[in-house]
């Protein structure tokens, strides 16, 4: 296991999202409304069941159905794995041309061996790591958890280097993939992509002449990203469809992504957060800092698109306004239950406070805006949030890939119970998810949070 991955499982987690998680690239990404979710509240370590870490196929499938029988946060019918597993094969297998594929009625590890066996000499040289793969999904996805699944090794890389903020070539851009598959990006200042005049809420056409709607959304993220001083070609279209294709050629950069934007705005510091990464907690608290360094009045906390990270970055924020309390809790499938609490780091005088939410709002976010809102330290203004209120944990597995299950579900510090809920705004503003409103003279919620602000500043 590389010390990247290690880090990263041994890490304190993973906050999922659904609606927006943030990923780099040299540039951080999120996807609007999918259902790819990188959340963890815990991690595991199952390394004590596989004998060495050259296990095999059939070895990996039993220790995804044990791990996902004994740790998923309901109940699992030991069939379930199994009918998921031979219609994920039998899947894969009809997109590869080989129809009509039957199995046995068996075990997970049977069921595969079985398929390698009859199937994989039609498959080309990875044919058995390919059906290894699909069998690891199926069993993942039987439970129809879209937060449980497997991660292969390349996509645990992935979420190893969109926790960590790395430094590899990019655009520098915030891209987000919506629900009709389109592929939207938000340029940062005084970035490549930024300084090549891309415009934010521009839709990707095309990269280098590849054509991206529906792709998944790693596999553009590959596309861009690059080695530093390459090109990149690009052609887009605004967000509302108003003006023609745009074109760009971008050298990329090595580029660090801070999560957090932060201005003064009439006596108000607005600190905008893109997802709870590993350098956010203290990227939040320096902006914090600065506002009142600089006479700050009031503040604004917009969560809006953020679809969360780190569980303990959402206590580390959490705890920068709430001096003692809990902040969240964890109950399991067993009843049990965790409190994560204040880390008695707040900052006195960060008060009158807002916190811009929408239906992108997620995961580690709604942790923050709950037990904000639970504690009254905060008013809440905007549409109401995604709803993902269950915690994934992170099990090795010893081809350097993963599992990631749903183990345990969250509440607010009064005991609300997020899941397909969401946390209802103070106040309702509607607005179109459109990230080029975002910070414009356009955007109602900002607006109704600076109004919000002043009144209570008379």
């Amino acid at each position: 296991m590389t010390v990247g991955i290690r880090a990263l499982l041994a890490a304190l987690v993973i906050v999922a999202v659904s609606a927006a998680s943030a990923l780099f690239i040299g540039y951080r990404t999120g996807v609007l409304a999918g259902q790819r979710g990188i959340d963890v509240a815990t991690t595991g370590d199952i390394s004590t069941l596989f004998d060495d870490a050259g296990a095999g196929g059939t070895r990996l499938v039993d220790l995804a159905l044990q791990k996902l029988e004994s740790a998923y946060y309901k109940p699992v019918d030991p069939q379930t794995p199994v009918a998921g597993e031979v219609g994920a094969l039998r899947g894969y297998l009809h997109s590869k041309h080989v129809a009509a594929a039957s199995f046995p009625a068996s075990s997970a590890a049977n069921v595969l061996s079985y398929a390698q066996a009859h199937y994989s000499g039609k498959l080309g040289p990875h044919g058995d790591a390919d059906l290894t793969d699909a069998a690891l999904r199926g069993i993942m996805a039987s439970v129809k958890d879209p937060y449980t699944v497997y991660l292969s090794p390349r996509e645990i890389q992935g979420l190893n280097e969109s926790l960590d903020g790395g430094n590899f070539g990019g655009i520098g851009v915030y891209i987000y993939q919506l629900k009709d598959g389109r592929i939207v990006v938000q340029p940062i200042e005084a970035m490549p992509a930024f300084r090549a005049g891309m415009k934010p809420g521009e839709v990707v056409d095309t990269v280098d002449g590849k054509a991206v709607k529906g792709l998944p959304l790693d596999r553009v993220e590959e596309m861009i990203r690059g080695e530093s001083g390459t090109s990149v070609r690009l052609t887009t279209h605004p967000y509302n469809g108003k003006g023609g294709e745009r074109s760009y050629a971008i050298v990329r950069e090595i580029i660090h992504v801070p999560t957090v934007r932060a201005k003064m705005e009439d006596g108000l510091d607005y600190i905008r957060l893109s997802d709870f990464g590993t350098t956010s907690g203290e990227e939040v608290r320096k902006a914090l800092l600065d506002g009142q360094a600089k006479g700050a009045k009031g503040y604004i906390l917009d969560l809006r698109d953020n679809g969360g990270g780190l569980l303990d970055a959402a206590v580390q924020i959490s705890s920068l306004f709430v001096p003692q309390g809990t902040i969240v809790s964890t109950i399991r499938r067993d009843g049990t239950s965790t409190s994560e609490e204040a880390l008695g780091t707040a900052i006195p005088g960060l008060h009158p406070l807002v916190i811009l939410v929408n239906k992108y709002t997620a995961s580690a976010s709604e942790i923050t805006s709950g037990a904000l809102q639970d504690y009254h330290l905060a008013t809440l203004i905007g549409t109401r949030t995604f709803g993902k209120g269950v915690v994934q944990s992170i099990y090795p597995l010893p081809d350097n890939g993963a599992l990631k299950i749903t183990t345990a579900r969250y509440v607010t510090p009064l005991g609300r119970d997020i899941q397909h809920h969401g946390i209802v705004p103070d106040i309702v503003i509607d607005q179109d998810a459109d990230p080029s409103l975002i910070d414009t003279p356009a955007d109602k919620q900002l607006a109704a949070a600076k109004a919000r602000l002043h009144s209570l500043l008379r």
